[in-house]
């Protein structure tokens, strides 16, 4: 059976080109050059907002002062369960040595990056969640200096719950500062800061467009795009509660796709009249988000069977997937491209966004098709060594100088050469290509 589409996107995160590019490059040209004082030229016409830009400690501790202890304890919550989980990825992660052939030794090492760049989203939405989920897992990675950087709001400043998350979580410096001029002043070294080497977490077009240009010059978590969940639910699902979770998700941004994916005629057609009315319930800020997402970029998918709907996700590969159907391991087993994957309709993907320990800076766009999401693992470089005895080094070299000299590289094959001739004189060897 070929997919049939009950409701189909008329517009896709692609849709939404601009002159973002250039209007990006333009702001890092000019605050590399510039330095501080253009930095904050930016800020001031962007951020509206002229205190401090480096919290000191004391303007921590009186934001930290400001946030309800009700919330402290969640933000504590969700710190715990991010760092925990954060623990158990790098415990999977260790140190290698293997001998190769005898006497010659090959390892591996896991090495946290120096400096890390958190941006953590403080524009429509505080995005508590993600100063936890970024600073958090640089911490546990070893990273020696955090920058947590958000952008403040015009006589407030830095949402004080973000600075609360940021500073229990590790944050070493916080920056109150958004958008591109917050970016840069992580990846230039700015205001004191070391130079990032790698820029992580969420943010708007501008955001994502500065991390996408500077990447090779920093490391990135990912070019991320427009926030994305696919349901897939079949007739054992509660109509209500497949609503209410794409209606939860569409509400990111207006460009937000959401999708549901069934083999369930009767439970699409009931899905797709409950939305308006649970969009329209929303708040304004909310509900304007959400109207235009379901409108311009939502589909709904009718499947033959199960194996079809998996087909149908894994194309899709979304950043959030939501599994509402009998046979849960089963599902588990067989799918394969995804950020995050949600199991039955017990969970969700707002427990993963704020507080169940696994990220929620995830790929989006199908970008899930080829890279995980952020983890511990992000903050670390993977490197190689090696040494060996001279007996162990014979038969790698002889093999190293006739490869390279069947490639066309006659200097590699010196460099083998050399040593041959000086561990083992006398002894002959057959080095040429065809030997």
């Amino acid at each position: 059976m070929t997919r049939e589409y009950l409701k189909k996107a008329t517009l896709t995160a692609k849709s939404d080109a601009s002159e973002v590019h250039e209007t990006v490059k333009n702001i890092l040209s000019d605050i590399e050059a510039g330095g501080d004082a253009k930095a904050m030229e930016y800020a001031a016409k962007f951020d509206r907002y002229e205190g401090s830009v480096m919290l000191s400690a004391e303007e921590i501790e009186a934001a930290c002062a400001l946030v309800p202890e009700k919330l402290k304890a969640d933000i504590r919550f969700s710190h715990d369960n991010v760092k925990r989980f954060a623990e158990a990825q790098k415990a999977t992660v260790s140190d290698v040595e293997l001998e190769i052939v005898p006497g010659f030794i090959a390892g591996q090492k896991a090495i946290p990056v120096d400096a890390a760049g958190c941006y953590v989203p403080g524009g429509r939405y505080s995005h508590i969640a993600s100063a936890i989920m970024t600073v958090t897992t640089a911490k546990v990675a070893g990273c020696r200096h955090i920058t947590a950087c958000s952008p403040p709001r015009p006589g407030v400043g830095v949402a004080p719950a973000i600075v609360y998350a940021a500073h229990i979580s590790g944050a070493d410096k916080i920056l109150a500062m958004g958008g591109v001029q917050g970016v840069a002043a992580m990846t230039y070294g700015l205001f004191g800061l070391p130079k990032a080497n790698i820029l992580v977490g969420p943010g708007n077009q501008f955001v994502a467009e500065a991390k996408r240009i500077l990447f090779g010059r920093v490391g990135i978590d990912m070019i991320a795009g427009p926030t994305d969940s696919l349901v897939l639910a079949d007739k054992t699902a509660d109509a209500h509660v497949v609503a209410t979770d794409l209606v939860s998700q569409a509400e990111h941004g207006y460009n937000s796709p959401v999708w549901l994916v069934t083999d369930d005629r009767a439970l699409a057609e009931k899905v797709m009249e409950m939305v308006p009315g649970l969009i329209d319930d929303l708040p304004d800020v909310n509900r304007e988000n959400a109207f235009a997402a379901w409108r311009d970029y939502a589909e709904v998918i009718l499947c033959a069977d199960r194996e079809e709907m998996a087909a149908c996700s894994d194309d899709y590969a979304p950043e959030h997937l939501t599994v509402q159907a009998e046979d849960l391991d089963w599902w588990l087993e067989r799918l394969t491209c995804y950020g995050s994957l949600f199991l039955g309709e017990e969970t969700t993907v707002s427990y993963g966004d704020k507080a169940t320990g696994t990220n929620h800076v995830l790929p989006t766009s199908g970008a899930a098709s080829y890279t995980g999401g952020l983890s511990v693992h992000k903050y670390m470089k993977i490197v190689t060594w090696q040494r060996t005895t001279r007996e162990g080094s014979k038969g790698v070299a002889q093999a190293t100088a006739r490869i390279s000299r069947l490639e066309g590289m006659e200097g590699h094959a010196r460099a083998a050469d050399v040593r041959l001739a000086k561990y083992f004189p006398g002894e002959n060897f057959d080095l040429s290509a065809d030997g």
